[in-house]
């Protein structure tokens, strides 16, 4: 096989077209997966995509100036950089900002924070201590939680520069430099393994030094596959070994976007890195202009869409999150999908038009006179464009002085904490062998649950451990009323994929008791390997009873509840508590997210539980 790169470099740089199908790759991934995260599960993986192509064509352009002998220019690069970035940013930030002083003044608390973090560059580090986790779903979000991505890649082009061109100046061999890189790959991937916590995943999807690897090996493939060197001529054996790597490492890349769960072990234990592997191999590939990839990726809907995929990627957000915040998207996912993407992709083409494409072309040295230019006569155009401007700048100036007060608490949100800790009291009673007795000729207990005495004296007999989110949370009070030795362990943005690590800890402490009920599936949708791992976790010997979810205004409610259904039916130990179905045209029995229950609907979620339980028993 001949050699795929020649001795001697190309006398002229040439744009890379089949890297704007890699790019559009990435976007839909990503797009996919927060419109559709049942659908597109590991989506999320996009962002290695990203990440990858950034790291391959800084370094080549970095190693470039080093092979030539030029001197770094690192405030060239910062410029250009700038100039690629921040027109977009801001807008979008200041954009969003407006919305949310005009429509959404509940979302101001930390915004000049948000603002700020966001234009220094360090948001993935303010998201760590003080967002939400990427994969809650159910629980208020940010429009600006995507933006951690903007914080890893500012970090990168600020220090990896400086750091690559101390290894060549330190060692002056490329193949130092080349080895130095990909072992921080390692150590980074290493890294990620090692602080992993179930409980608290912030720290290592949103964390610079954990998510480097992928920069990185993209830096490593600029070392040993420099995209200026490669011949565009293979022999036939070449090519097919091209293509065969390509097409390999696409269908892996594809299977994980189906496939991955941001929220298991999996992921971070080289899931991810692995995954990156596969996309720097894809990569490789595509930017070989010998290739059939290089060709296909090369098309005009991918072109239009990976030109257009930063906007993409930065507007989607702020697009879905204040779309879902007024439209029940669980009703008509797939309907209410294609219209937040028509919308993100409508706003996207506007600020390419108007914003990306101007900004990258303008000469900053002559903004002096840009400016003097506006008062000449016949600038009508220009001023359609300056007063709109000038406009949401001051909106944003406005956002960004109005007063930060923290969110008051809801209803739901004050019943839920005082519910918490009655919870607690009665746990430690019942731990203690402490627990009250119900009083089964109570006729108010009966009335109030409409159960039958019978029905009473059995449930205060039931050894029950509950397991659950903000839902369950919600109930915990009317359930140990019922069932008073009931242990309950409820979390407010609880994850189907943390249950596993709860369950092993409630065994150990010895409060998992035969009949275990769980309700999971409010924040997020579950994989099936996820539902696998929480059955094992429990055991043989139990009864599980699994209550279905009732969360119209989020678009994974119809596949948790087939998911449990599918599970209950194959399964001779675990059986379907459906409260979907009871619930669904009872709107009253809600409180006004149409998710948590109101007293009434409490009521009858504990009843349910009670009477499934004693017909199985």
């Amino acid at each position: 096989m001949k050699p795929a790169f020649s001795a001697k470099q190309l006398p002229h740089r040439h744009y890379v077209h089949g890297v704007d199908g890699l790019r559009a790759l990435a976007v839909i991934g990503v797009i996919g997966y927060h419109l559709l995260p049942t659908f597109l599960p590991g989506g999320f993986l996009g962002v290695p995509l990203f990440l990858l192509i950034s790291g391959y064509f800084v370094t080549g352009q970095l190693l470039r100036r080093w092979t030539d002998g030029k001197q770094l220019q690192a405030t060239t690069f910062y410029r250009r950089r700038a100039k690629r970035l921040y027109p977009v940013l801001i807008t979008m930030l200041a954009a969003t900002s407006v919305y949310i002083l005009l429509f959404a003044r509940n979302l101001l608390y930390h915004l000049r924070q948000i603002i700020f973090t966001n234009l220094i560059g360090v948001y993935n580090w303010w998201e760590i201590y003080n967002g939400q986790s990427y994969f809650d779903r159910f629980s208020q979000q940010s429009p600006f939680t995507h933006l951690w991505t903007m914080g890893v890649l500012m970090q990168f082009y600020l220090v990896w520069p400086l750091i690559l061109w101390g290894l060549l100046k330190l060692f002056g061999k490329r193949s130092v430099a080349r080895r130095l890189t990909f072992l921080l790959a390692l150590l980074s991937a290493i890294e990620m393994a090692i602080l992993y916590q179930p409980n608290n995943i912030n720290r290592v999807y949103y964390g610079t030094d954990t998510r480097a690897f992928s920069l990185l090996l993209g830096c490593w493939l600029a070392f040993v596959w420099p995209h200026e060197r490669l011949k565009a001529s293979l022999n036939q054996q070449s090519q097919r070994f091209l293509d065969i790597v390509g097409i390999g490492s696409l269908l892996v890349t594809l299977i994980g976007f189906g496939m991955m769960h941001g929220e298991g072990k999996a992921a971070y234990n080289g899931g991810i890195f692995g995954y990156s592997v596969a996309g720097m191999l894809l990569l490789a590939t595509i930017v070989h202009p010998g290739s059939n990839l290089s060709k296909w990726f090369a098309n005009p809907f991918c072109q239009w869409v990976g030109r257009r995929s930063y906007g993409i990627y930065v507007y989607q957000y702020p697009v879905m999150v204040f779309y879902e915040r007024v439209v029940p998207i669980g009703l008509h996912p797939w309907a209410n999908a294609l219209i937040e993407l028509l919308l993100i992709l409508g706003i996207s083409e506007l600020s390419y038009r108007l914003i990306e494409q101007p900004f990258a072309h303008y000469d900053w040295g002559n903004w002096q006179s840009t400016i003097c230019s506006w008062v000449k006569p016949g600038q009508l155009k220009v001023w359609l464009r300056v007063i709109p401007s000038l406009l949401l700048l001051g909106l944003f100036t406005a956002a960004l002085c109005a007063p930060e007060k923290a969110p008051q608490k809801n209803a739901v949100q004050r019943h839920i904490e005082q519910a918490r800790h009655e919870t607690a009291s009665q746990n430690k009673r019942v731990a203690a062998g402490k627990a009250a007795k119900v009083k089964v000729s109570s006729n108010s207990l009966r009335r109030k649950y409409a159960l039958s005495a019978s029905q009473l004296a059995a449930a205060k007999k039931l050894k029950v451990t509950v397991i659950g989110d903000s839902v369950m949370a919600d109930a915990a009070k009317s359930i140990q009323q019922v069932m008073p030795t009931a242990y309950v362990d409820a979390q407010v943005g609880r994850q189907g994929a943390q249950a596993p690590e709860i369950i092993k800890n409630l065994k150990k402490e010895g409060h998992l008791q035969k009949i275990v009920v769980l309700n999971l599936g409010t924040n997020g949708m579950m994989s099936t390997t996820t539902v696998s791992k929480i059955i094992h976790a429990i055991g043989p010997g139990h009864e599980i009873y699994w209550i279905n979810s009732h969360i119209p205004t989020k678009d994974w409610q119809g596949a948790v509840n087939k998911l449990i259904l599918q599970v209950a039916r194959q399964r001779g130990d675990v059986y379907l508590v459906d409260w979907y179905s009871l619930s669904k045209n009872h709107q009253n029995w809600f409180a006004n997210d149409n998710v948590h229950m109101n007293e009434r609907g409490n009521i009858q979620f504990t009843r349910l539980i009670v009477t499934t339980i004693l017909k199985h028993h």
